[in-house]
């Protein structure tokens, strides 16, 4: 069976443009064909308005994911370009009173198995929250509401990204640095008029490399300055999407745009979230007013004499946590070179799910990039791409996206999936492996979590197949529950080898690591809970830019246990709820969590290489794709409901 290869680049991107706008035009012109037919039914109007959104996925997800990995402004103009298209057509389809009309009749008459009837059941939830039913005005105004969101989110992200690449601090005194791992300062140093001088910028390794070791707290507090203050302008730009979500939503019957945005997940209420919220901050805060007073106490036993504020924290954290359990994240890099931990990944899997990864020679669209082929008991499955090392003109951050989705095509064939891993690891340099911090260990396995939800897909219908039709609060399921086996000894025993003389990572260090991995859990678990309750908070009708500051001033004088100084301003930076998916759902991740620890403990305590259980969460979890509500999937793989207590015992916030 034969894949499609990745060759998009600048010079075609005009002509994949081109492939979008004919394909949405078809689409148009088979719309009409669908609804001529005498008799409707799944088969031949459901399935063909399922297999054109795919061919639409099929040429536009390449450009999106170029524009994130290598932006130029040419991607960015094409990519925003075909967004306007992209949400006028989705818009219109959505408010098709004729296709929604069949749709309803296929419900009534057609015997459907359990996959179908859900594929039909999100169907109908979609052309609810697209308007359909509307008074044609009505129809118009959310149409150009829909036009304008994407365009402010599309702005949101790319002032973001300008705003992180535009700022540097130069550092010209080594006493600055002098704490600094050897890798971050080779990454750092550059030389002009023969002298040293030291570049940090808002990108990610940078940033936290030199909030973690800069020692000269006035330059931390620049850079920190710098971080929480990026990209201003999207002050007014979350007033107006706050404003639009809100219109939005009293348009099609909610009383808020939270409500509308848990109409697609596990959550049945704003309430129910609120409460979920603020039960495990009530859990945790104790715990993590615990661990900044020793923290706090740590840094004046020191010989710190100031207040610790915000850009303090993981500068004496990172003391902190190598007095306590000897653990200093860069003591662990030499042993998690990215090749040999994709590989040892890669030999974990197998164990668990009989799974093969082969690399294969495609093209790439950069040197540092690497495609596999997936395959189990000698059945190919699926192909991944791995882009993990941070460079110029790429989007910040980790994630997964798909390009292809399983499923079975109009003639009956097999389409295999394809996928995208993208991190920001340290990049390589001429003398130096790309080298990884055992959070970064994490970040990978949670983002193969997502892959392996999208490639291992037994489904036959694109709309459920793999992520897609999966609830946004239990999306991050697989990904949470496989990020776990990062800290396992038996796993990290199958890669943590120093990288030039091959030595294992010692027992001593590994148990330290372990150790170390609930290190300030409940500190970091409110931080969490602060992001998730200011959320849904002002996605329940808040709308300009002073009720915004005021709700998460608010949050924090509740849930927080350390004030940030005046001028942060955290929320122009949000891009998961402005500009990602994560609008009035960014509880997902702890609602997630709490299904992920219970699956997690069921392996843990039956033995992680229990061929039963990982044959259940296989079958029931990841081939099962979005094809049942996941609550549905839970529970045929635990055989019960789910337990929020997993969670707080995970962190070891509960024994």
């Amino acid at each position: 069976m034969s894949f499609v290869e990745f060759k998009i680049t600048n010079e075609n991107l005009e002509d994949q443009k081109r492939l979008v706008l004919k394909t949405i035009d078809e689409n148009r012109k088979k719309i009409k064909k669908l609804l001529m037919q005498k008799e409707k039914n799944y088969k031949n109007f459901v399935r063909p308005l399922q297999l054109m959104e795919e061919k639409i996925g099929f040429y536009f997800s390449p450009i999106a994911h170029l524009n994130y990995v290598q932006n130029s402004p040419l991607s960015e103009k094409i990519y925003n370009e075909l967004l306007l298209e992209l949400s006028k057509y989705h818009t219109e389809l959505g408010q098709n009173e004729e296709i929604y009309k069949v749709l309803k009749q296929i419900e009534k008459s057609d015997s459907l198995d359990s996959e179908k009837e859900r594929v039909l059941k999100n169907m109908l939830i979609e052309f609810k929250l697209s308007g359909v039913g509307l008074a044609d005005s009505k129809k118009e105004t959310l149409k150009k509401i829909n036009i304008q969101l994407s365009e402010l989110t599309s702005n949101f992200a790319q002032n973001l990204l300008k705003a992180t690449d535009s700022y540097e601090m130069i550092i010209e005194d080594f006493e600055d640095v002098k704490e600094l791992p050897k890798i971050d300062l080779e990454a750092a140093k550059f030389i002009k008029n023969k002298k040293s001088f030291y570049r940090f910028t808002l990108k990610q390794p940078s940033y936290i490399a030199y909030m973690t070791y800069g020692s000269n707290r006035e330059k931390r507090e620049e850079l920190y300055r710098a971080y929480v203050t990026r990209a201003p302008q999207n002050e007014e730009l979350i007033e107006k999407i706050l404003t639009l979500r809100d219109k939005k939503a009293k348009l099609l019957g909610f009383k808020n745009y939270a409500e509308l945005s848990l109409e697609t997940k596990m959550a049945a209420s704003p309430k129910i979230v609120v409460d979920f919220l603020r039960d495990l901050a009530k859990k945790s805060k104790k715990q993590a007013i615990k661990e900044l007073k020793e923290l706090k106490d740590f840094a004046k036993k020191i010989g710190f004499k100031e207040e610790i504020e915000a850009f303090d924290l993981a500068y004496f954290s990172e003391k902190l946590k190598k007095e306590k359990f000897g653990v200093d994240e860069d003591q662990y890099r030499p042993y998690f070179e990215k090749d040999r931990t994709v590989n040892g990944l890669f030999r974990f899997l197998e164990k668990l799910f009989s799974l093969d990864f082969k690399k294969v020679d495609v093209a790439l669209w950069h040197d540092s990039v690497s495609c596999y082929e997936l395959s189990r008991f000698g059945k190919k499955i699926g192909r991944i791409y791995l882009d993990l090392e941070s460079r110029e003109h790429k989007r910040g951050g980790a994630w997964m996206d798909e390009w292809i989705t399983h499923h079975i095509d109009e003639e009956g064939k097999e389409i295999l999936p394809i996928a995208f891993i993208v991190a920001n690891f340290a990049p390589s340099t001429s003398t130096t492996p790309s080298l990884l911090r055992p959070s970064d260990v994490e970040t990978l396995f949670h983002e193969m979590g997502h892959a392996l939800h999208h490639l291992l897909s037994k489904v036959e219908e694109p709309a459920v197949s793999g992520i897609a039709g999966v609830e946004w609060d239990a999306v991050e399921f697989p990904s949470q529950f496989l990020e776990n086996f990062a800290y396992e000894k038996r796993v990290l025993k199958e890669f943590a080898f120093h990288y030039e003389n091959g030595k294992p990572l010692s027992d001593e260090m590994i148990d330290k690591l372990i150790k170390s991995k609930n290190f300030q859990s409940a500190m970091a678990m409110v931080r969490q809970l602060e992001f998730g309750l200011f959320d849904i908070l002002i996605h329940m009708g808040v709308k300009d830019a002073q009720e915004v500051q005021k709700v998460l001033d608010e949050v924090r004088e509740e849930i927080s246990i350390i004030k940030p100084p005046k001028y942060n301003r955290f929320q122009w930076g949000f891009s998961h709820i402005f500009a990602g998916g994560y609008a009035a759902g960014y509880y997902s991740y702890k609602w997630a969590e709490v299904l992920s620890a219970d699956a997690y403990f069921m392996f843990v305590d039956n033995g992680i290489y229990n061929d039963e259980i990982s044959q259940s969460f296989l079958n029931e979890i990841l081939c099962k794709g979005g094809s049942r509500p996941a609550m549905e999937s839970f529970k045929a793989f635990a055989k019960r409901e789910p337990n929020s207590d997993a969670l707080l015992k995970l962190c070891g916030i509960l024994d």
